[in-house]
């Protein structure tokens, strides 16, 4: 090969070379371009996440919506609110005042042991029964089975009291009640899956209506309120003319078993 040759084949190497550097770069510029627009893309659309969490943070709640909704209180209540909820034949003098709470794992072994001796006395009219209803399980433990129970409650209460009792003995079983941890009571679904073992609510569209529409919710809210000021701080808690029926632990708690619970019921009603 000659000089020249030589020469001009290094030329034009090092020409395809310099292309080749432009073109790459060219592509690297390209690179740079699409991974800082990926980038602000990115960044947008994190602190677009950011932003629709804190949006949706401050929203107010479900239930802090129902406490400004219209008020709709159950058939069978009186008071302001429908807050009052005495059942019984009107030819019973006295009246056992119930506080409970639908979460409540206390309520539910009272209930499952004690519960057909009230229901018998209450029957057989020795006393009618007012029902106080609480939700502070849904702020100690968080959820919202208290009070969607409570409200699937007030819409058996405006099937009837007998109703309404049946459902809370069926919510308060070993077979339907879950663990105070688990909230099963804030699907609709569940309560109405607990609610059709009750004659007067199974396949009963305008229960099943409310319930699913939370008719109830607000006056639900309001019930829970009346426990909140009644001074009441555990469930359950039973009190006939102001006095708290206890067991025979000493510890001031509910009867617990049928002996303590007719004990206690009997003194109250001669009291």
């Amino acid at each position: 090969m000659s000089k020249r040759n030589s020469a001009q084949a290094k030329t034009a190497a090092r020409e395809r070379l310099r292309v080749e550097r432009e073109r790459e770069a060219k592509r690297a510029k390209v690179r740079r371009q699409i991974i800082v627009a990926c980038s602000v893309v990115g960044v947008l659309a994190i602190a677009g996440g950011i932003g629709y969490a804190v949006v949706q943070a401050n929203k107010p709640g479900y239930w802090e919506d129902a406490a400004k909704a219209k008020l709709v209180a159950p058939a069978n209540t009186s008071g302001k609110n429908g807050t009052t909820v005495v059942m019984g034949k009107a030819s019973a003098k006295k009246t056992l005042v119930m506080y409970e709470d639908p979460r409540c794992p206390v309520c539910a072994q009272f209930e499952q042991t004690v519960g057909a001796t009230v229901k018998s006395d209450y029957d057989a009219g020795k006393f009618k029964i007012e029902y106080v209803g609480a939700t502070f399980l849904d702020r100690s433990l968080t959820g919202e089975g208290s009070k969607n129970a409570l409200s699937a409650l007030g819409a058996a209460l405006n099937v009837s009291p007998e109703a309404f009792l049946e459902y809370k003995t069926a919510m308060y079983s070993a077979k339907y009640h879950p663990e105070e941890t688990e909230d099963k009571f804030k699907d609709d679904s569940y309560l109405i899956k607990v609610a059709d073992t009750v004659s007067a609510l199974k396949g009963n569209a305008k229960f099943q209506s409310a319930v699913k529409n939370g008719t109830y919710d607000r006056w639900a809210l309001e019930m829970s309120k009346t426990f909140d000021k009644s001074g009441v701080s555990g469930t359950p808690t039973l009190k006939m003319d102001g006095k708290t029926l206890t067991g025979s632990d000493g510890q001031g708690n509910a009867p617990m078993t049928v002996a303590d619970f007719t004990t206690a019921i009997d003194a109250a009603l001669k009291g």
